[in-house]
């Protein structure tokens, strides 16, 4: 009897194993891989906070409003932008959307699929005041999210996908094709930034410092003379009129 009830304990524990190992698989497939560690995050791991939650828009709205339009869906546990009509370069009832809450130093990661030709971005250190500055554009830098392939902007590298736009371009042949996810992250140091693309380091520099300005002042946002000076903002994502998928958003602090 002892030994029917030893047997039926192994048995009982081995199962228990082999469904603890399945559920930890199943995470990590949704997981983003750490660019410095190779290990597999999730907003379960300590000091990362989660931006969304997979089935609201909890935490977001729309830049100068209070809540996020109907062009941005949520799709089976994404955000996607459905532009189904225009409104200048953007969608009606679309425009960027930006988190609540402000940011300084922080990682932050994400996964981004584009649709064919399309175009987007993350946006970063965002100062919301729409009286002083229309556009999440002319206060926040972007990292570029393209179909590099499709899209006009790819004649210009400092456009193509992983960039910081219209300042840095990213190493090239990184990027995945459009309808692929791509991870990518931002993190941000007390001035050092680093943007990884699917693993990779492509654009590395050092925010608001004399460089950074002469930068600036060679680039597209030398009429708008507070962009990329706030130390602290909001993240958003881009309505460029053009279909696409976030997932997976994460942030922690520094």
């Amino acid at each position: 009897m002892k030994i029917l009830l030893l047997t039926a304990g192994i048995s009982i524990s081995l199962l228990a194993c082999n469904s603890s190992q399945q559920k930890t698989t199943s995470e990590d497939s949704t997981a983003i891989t750490d660019t410095t560690t190779g290990t597999a995050t999730t907003a379960k791991d300590t000091a990362w906070v989660s931006l969304f939650d997979g089935q609201s828009f909890k935490g977001w709205h729309t830049y100068g409003k209070d809540s996020v339009g109907s062009a941005w869906q949520i799709d089976s546990g994404m955000i996607h932008l459905n532009p189904k009509a225009k409104k200048g370069y953007q969608t009606q009832g679309g425009g960027d959307i930006v988190t609540d809450d402000e940011y300084e130093d922080f990682d932050l990661k994400l996964e981004w699929k584009i649709s064919k030709a399309g175009n987007s971005g993350i946006i970063f250190l965002t100062h919301e005041d729409t009286t002083k500055y229309r556009e999440t554009w002319q206060t926040g830098p972007e990292m570029q999210v393209l179909d590099n392939q499709g899209h006009e902007d790819r004649k210009t590298p400092s456009h193509r996908a992983g960039s910081l736009y219209d300042l840095i371009q990213a190493k090239e042949g990184v990027v995945k094709p459009w309808g692929e996810w791509n991870q990518a992250e931002i993190r941000l140091d007390h001035g050092k930034l680093d943007l990884f693309l699917n693993g990779e380091n492509v654009v590395s520099t050092t925010m608001f410092d004399d460089d950074w300005k002469k930068m600036i002042a060679n680039s597209k946002f030398k009429e708008f003379p507070d962009f990329a000076t706030y130390q602290k903002g909001h993240i958003a994502l881009q309505d460029h009129g053009n279909e696409v998928w976030y997932r997976n958003i994460m942030i922690r602090q520094l």
